[in-house]
């Protein structure tokens, strides 16, 4: 079995070529869809958070804001690596979960859709890398207009990751588009 992983930043295209992949019978692990579940009410990762970030973060129905939630860790670097370090733990075994899943039912090729693969440690079980680049001027474009937020916020949310450039290096193969 290989274990593709697939990274890039936010607002590079990375969500298209994983649709691609999809498109084409290959399976795809995406850790945000693992993120979301683990945050679910009453799980252990929605317990951690909530024991960290208190009340203010939940909806009325008690499930996790997750714009609010977003604000409060994309404004605060030590706040977010305090939500990284509570959910890694439920992510990682959430992906290793679904990749068994995979594997057991005979798929011979599974990618890895996780947006913090080198931050995550995660690039280690996958071979090859593929990064999805785009130059940081498309970056912050598209995520204002995706999110519709303010430049300030879409850089501070861009800032937050490993820069583009830095994965670009790591990577086994580039998919992207030099901008002249």
């Amino acid at each position: 079995m290989r274990i593709v992983g697939l990274t890039g930043g936010i607002g590079s295209g990375k969500s298209t070529v994983s649709n691609l992949f999809k498109a084409n019978g290959i399976p795809v692990v995406d850790a945000d869809l693992v993120a979301r579940d683990v945050l679910k009410k009453g799980t252990g990762g929605w317990k951690k958070v909530v024991a960290a970030f208190g009340q203010d973060i939940l909806q009325p129905n008690g499930e996790v804001d997750r714009p609010k939630l977003g604000q409060i860790v994309f404004s605060d670097p030590d706040k977010r690596q305090l939500l990284n370090r509570l959910l890694a733990p439920y992510i990682s075994s959430g992906i290793f979960w679904e990749v068994l899943k995979l594997w057991m039912k005979g798929c011979k090729v599974i990618v890895l859709d996780i947006p913090l693969l080198f931050e995550a440690k995660m690039d280690k079980w996958t071979k090859p890398i593929i990064v999805v680049w785009v130059d940081p001027e498309t970056q912050l474009r598209r995520l204002m207009a995706r999110d519709r937020t303010s430049v300030e916020e879409a850089k501070s949310r861009i800032n937050a990751q490993m820069p583009l450039d830095v994965k670009r290096a790591k990577a086994d193969i580039i998919i992207g588009e030099e901008c002249h």
